[in-house]
């Protein structure tokens, strides 16, 4: 009797799982669907999907930097391509930055 309570316990954890990774999903969709109609860009599933399984590897941590995120679009070479380039961009930005006012 003890087993099947565990069982129903562990049942009911999964589907709650299931649950709040679905509609994490359908948030970040419905994110990246008002982003690409601005931006005139298409988003694949493939892509949401990927999106969706880095932000769900991700909860419960404090701090997240660049390298996390790249090692987690690893798998879908276009996010790897299209974080890389922002990461970049960013890189860039903050070079050129540093390297204006000085001192007075």
């Amino acid at each position: 009797m003890a087993d099947e309570d565990d069982d129903n316990k562990n049942n009911e954890e999964a589907l709650k799982t299931e649950r709040l990774k679905s509609a994490l999903w359908y948030s970040i969709g419905q994110i990246v669907d008002e982003d690409s109609l601005r931006l005139n860009i298409n988003a694949t599933p493939q892509f949401i999907g990927a999106l969706t399984e880095m932000v769900w590897a991700q909860i419960g941590r404090t701090t997240i930097d660049m390298s996390d995120v790249l090692l987690l679009a690893r798998r879908n070479e276009g996010l790897e391509s299209l974080l890389r380039n922002f990461a970049d961009g960013l890189q860039a930005g903050k070079a050129k930055g540093k390297g204006k006012g000085g001192r007075r």
